[in-house]
Order: C-alpha cells, then sequence, then structure tokens
C-alpha cells in the first residue's frame, strides 16, 4: 500500500505540475504540429520510395510525429528530478520510509499519462483529409497500449539520464545532442530501407527503430504491407520489451543508490 500510495502522489504531482504549466501544455502540443505540418508539406511531392507505393510522406510522417511526442514528453517528464533536488522536495521522498522503485514508478506513471494526453489529441488529424488511415476503434486500442509501452521505457530512460545530473541546463544539452539523433535515426523522417549498410545497422540497434515499428502496425494491422511483416514486428515487439526492462531495473538502482 505504502508503494502504491507514493507512485500515486508522485505521479498526481507530476500531472497538476503540468497542467498548471499552461505555456508548456500549448508548446508541448504546438510544436509537432507544427513541425508535421511544415515538413510534411514540403517533403510530400517529393517523397517517393518503392515500399510505400502509394503512401503520402504525410501519412508516412504522421507515426513519426506521434513518436515524437510521445519521446519529447517522456524525456523531458524527467527533468523535474533536478528541480524536485534544488527545491529539497526529492530530499524529503528520500528520507521518507518508501520504497525507492515508488519514485520510478511515478515519474514513469506522469511521463504515461502526459504522453498519452497529448498523442490522443493529435490523433485528431486523422479525421483530416491529410491522411488516409483506415482507423478503427481496434487500432485505437492498439495504439493507446503501443504509446504505454513507448512511454514507459523513454521515461525510465529519462531517470537513468536526469537522476546524476545536478544542472538542468547540462540536461538540456544531454537532450539536444541526444534526442534528435535517436529520433531522425529511427526510421520517422525516412525508410531505413534503402539506406547505407552502416547507418541501417545503426537504425536497426535504435530501440525506437523498433518503437516506430509497432506504431505503424498499430494503423496498417489489417493490410498486408511491404514493410511491416509479422515476424519483424514480432521481433520489434520482443527488442522494445527487453529495452523497457533493462531500463527500469537500471533506473531503479540508480535510485536506490546513496548520493
Amino acid at each position: 500500500m505504502n508503494l502504491i500510495l507514493a507512485t500515486y502522489t508522485l505521479w498526481l504531482r507530476e500531472v497538476v505540475r503540468f497542467a498548471r504549466q499552461r505555456n508548456r501544455v500549448i508548446g508541448a502540443f504546438a510544436q509537432p504540429v507544427i513541425f508535421w505540418i511544415l515538413i510534411g508539406s514540403g517533403m510530400n511531392s517529393s517523397f517517393q520510395a518503392k515500399e510505400l507505393a502509394g503512401v503520402s510522406y504525410m501519412e508516412y510522417f504522421y507515426p513519426g510525429i506521434i513518436l515524437m511526442i510521445v519521446l519529447f514528453t517522456s524525456i523531458f517528464s524527467t527533468i523535474t528530478i533536478i528541480e524536485d533536488r534544488k527545491t529539497g522536495f526529492m530530499q524529503g521522498v528520500l528520507v521518507a520510509p518508501l520504497s525507492r522503485s515508488s519514485i520510478v514508478l511515478g515519474k514513469v506513471a506522469g511521463g504515461i499519462s502526459l504522453s498519452l494526453l497529448q498523442s490522443i489529441l493529435f490523433l485528431a488529424f486523422i479525421l483530416t483529409p491529410m491522411v488516409h488511415f483506415d482507423f478503427s476503434l481496434f487500432s485505437f486500442f492498439l495504439l493507446l497500449l503501443c504509446i504505454i509501452g513507448l512511454s514507459f521505457g523513454l521515461t525510465t530512460l529519462g531517470v537513468l539520464i536526469a537522476w546524476p545530473m545536478d544542472s538542468i541546463q547540462g540536461y538540456h544539452a544531454i537532450m539536444s545532442v541526444f534526442l534528435f539523433p535517436l529520433w531522425i535515426f529511427s526510421g520517422a523522417a525516412f525508410p531505413v530501407e534503402g539506406t547505407p549498410a552502416w547507418l541501417y545497422y545503426v537504425m536497426q540497434a535504435n530501440p525506437l527503430t523498433h518503437g516506430l515499428s509497432l506504431l505503424r502496425y498499430c494503423f496498417y494491422y489489417h493490410q498486408e504491407t511491404a514493410y511491416l511483416s509479422f515476424s519483424e514486428i514480432q521481433f520489434s515487439i520482443v527488442y522494445f520489451a527487453v529495452f523497457c526492462l533493462l531500463t527500469f531495473l537500471w533506473a531503479v538502482k540508480m535510485v536506490k543508490k546513496s548520493r
């Protein structure tokens, strides 16, 4: 019960803090929308890929923007670890007779909630003529499960990065160098197939590549596509599940260490 109560309290604090920061709410949603519309519109007429015949760039780029929303929302939600340490709140949590796992679980629950909220808002664009997904209720359910899994792994990754840091500026510097390449080399902006051999293997090692494959499968699960075979999806599920497990265990171990 202590673990559940502590996790719930930390989760509620993350949600309330996010809701009270209106600029953060608007910016977190507006930036991916502008990114999708501007870049998608500019690349739409020149996008060509044999395995993606009949798919516009706006449609191809759409799951990549959802991945961007989940990635940046999940990882940047952990910046509050540094803020809480500076204000003394984290010291109060650490000396409380609670499991250290509740800190990680509370942050993870908060990151998942915020990612789900912003992703669902962005899904409203499915109703526009800019994309042509044959979306169903089951697709929506699969997508929610996928977003939860993605956010789980990425929020724990954010905990690993934020926990040993004392400077918010340093956190942003690492994120700007680390996050965007992680996203761009996932196949979000261009297909993995057709890339140079060295880049292909780099992208296959990237866990976001497999997370993006799962997102795309949620939109096309009922169709036969040349770039989403069921065996590849099975491998992506196992690969990203292992990534989530390892990052979570590593994050819990790190939080349990005294600083």
